[in-house]
């Protein structure tokens, strides 16, 4: 068995595949689809067995750097780096990033590379599945992982599995990686035996990888250098360089190196898994009743059959209805043929076209601090939840078009109004007028809740005139 293993997370992505519950500002890693934990959560939990693994290095955007933080908080794991990419590049740019910051501190260093939104059910055969492929990574070889298929499914690319590898059992030489297929192909593909899903996993030495991406990708090799060189530390955050890191090619691992290097290698891997790529996949993978429906949320379902019905918003009825998937939030629901589930990209599109912000902005809005949702508003005025974490704190703010009323539901409120700070209690309340200086902050061991009824003339988010700000925010 080599050395210890340093897995890196991607946490990137559109969000869209699962809209409306996943939305662009807030993708499907941060949900809570399968288990009581979010995806990236179970993801980070399944490495973090210290005899095998190193701490887990995340790559993730901008806009959710602190979603990513505090879900990592609540599981009690600390990351090595929650490295910061200024534009999304794909995953070739962010895999030769962490690269480069794993070698300057173990030259060795063999890195597994994992998407943050997948579900693994057998955590003990994928452990054994990334010790099997070590022996192989260490010899230099950069394994991939392939699932044998169970359908054949259009959605996914495939591997085709060569020879045995020479000096490591269980491993296999990469005859050729194929796109995604259509349905006749992808029968054929099934029917053949020899071809496997492509999972996005990946096992090598970090510095085996770097010599490849530099010999077929330089420029994506010097770019990510050259952002990791100039990186900033921001807090918990490592920030890279902005202007190489731009100006490196966005491509995918497998376009990069693994459909071009020769030595590639494939251990298949029966360890339960999904890439909740669809409605559908989320449904092959749900707890069914006796009917075949997976049923989330406030829902009800009457003579229905091997349907998928979630709501994290209004209460959903069906009836008499068959292979449909039926999804609500508080301000959206979708309603298709599970059969279709790949489509809906078809939704987003023609929201966008029409500039709805329900294409890509979630009703629930994180903060560093903690969260806010809209609960109803109209003409000068807006109703809101809002929660703050043990410990958080809004920054010192004042509006110049809005008032603020605040009740306290649940929890401790520390105010700061002007030049007074002050408790409030369960069910007490404070009024802001505009222009008053206030800060809320919550010095408490459980999360504060409260109500916040805005009123005047203007009340969007851009009417923050902010003076301190312990998360460095303009």
């Amino acid at each position: 068995m080599a050395g210890k293993i340093y897995p890196v997370i991607l946490s990137g992505g559109s969000g869209t595949r699962l809209w409306p519950l996943s939305r662009t500002s807030y993708p499907k890693q941060f949900l809570q689809l399968v288990s009581e934990s979010s995806l990236l959560q179970d993801t980070a939990l399944r490495v973090s067995d210290p005899a095998l693994f190193g701490p887990p290095m995340m790559v993730c955007n901008e806009e959710h750097r602190f979603l990513v933080a505090e879900q990592l908080r609540e599981i009690g794991i600390r990351p090595s780096h929650i490295v910061l990419e200024p534009v999304a590049r794909n995953t070739a740019p962010a895999v030769a990033a962490a690269a480069n910051l794993l070698i300057a501190d173990d030259k060795d260093a063999l890195m597994l590379v994992l998407p943050s939104d997948h579900v693994i059910e057998d955590t003990l055969m994928f452990r054994s599945s990334i010790k099997t492929a070590a022996g192989a990574a260490t010899d230099g070889a950069l394994v991939t992982f392939g699932i044998k298929p169970s359908h054949p499914e259009t959605g996914y690319g495939y591997i085709k599995i060569g020879t045995r590898h020479v000096t490591r059992e269980g491993c296999h030489e990469v005859e050729c990686f194929v796109e995604k297929p259509d349905a006749k192909t992808a029968a054929s593909y099934l029917e053949d035996g020899g071809y496997y899903w492509n999972s996005g996993i990946f096992l090598f030495r970090a510095n085996t990888f770097l010599d490849e991406c530099r010999n077929f990708e330089p420029e994506i090799s010097h770019g990510a250098a050259d952002a990791v060189e100039g990186a900033e530390k921001d807090l918990d955050f490592l920030r890279l360089a902005s202007d190489p890191f731009r100006a490196t090619p966005s491509k995918s691992i497998d376009y990069a190196v693994m459909e071009r290097t020769e030595n590639a290698a494939v251990v298949p891997a029966d360890i339960g898994w999904n890439d909740i790529g669809s409605w559908a996949s989320l449904w092959e993978v749900g707890d069914k009743d006796a009917a075949g429906n997976v049923v989330k949320g406030d829902s009800v379902a009457i003579d229905a059959k091997n349907s998928l019905i979630a709501t994290d918003g209004p209460m959903i009825t069906v009836l008499g209805v068959e292979d449909l998937a039926v999804v609500a939030t508080i301000d959206a629901v979708l309603v298709l043929p599970l059969e279709r589930a790949q489509d809906v990209k078809s939704v987003i599109d023609r929201l966008k076209a029409d500039k709805r912000d329900e294409a890509s902005l979630h009703p629930r809005v994180y903060r560093p601090w903690g969260f806010h949702q809209t609960v109803h508003d109209g003409e000068r005025f807006q109703v809101k939840r809002i929660t703050v974490n043990a410990g958080g704190s809004l920054s010192l703010q004042r509006h110049h078009h809005r008032a603020e009323h605040w009740v306290v539901v649940n929890g401790v409120a520390e105010v700061t109004k002007d030049e007074k700070t002050f408790i409030l209690n369960e069910n007490e309340a404070v009024y802001l007028p505009p222009l008053s200086v206030h800060r809320l902050a919550n010095p408490g061991k459980a999360p504060l809740n409260l109500i916040e009824v805005q009123s005047g003339s203007y009340l969007g988010e851009d009417d923050i005139e902010r003076f301190d700000d312990i998360y460095g925010r303009d």
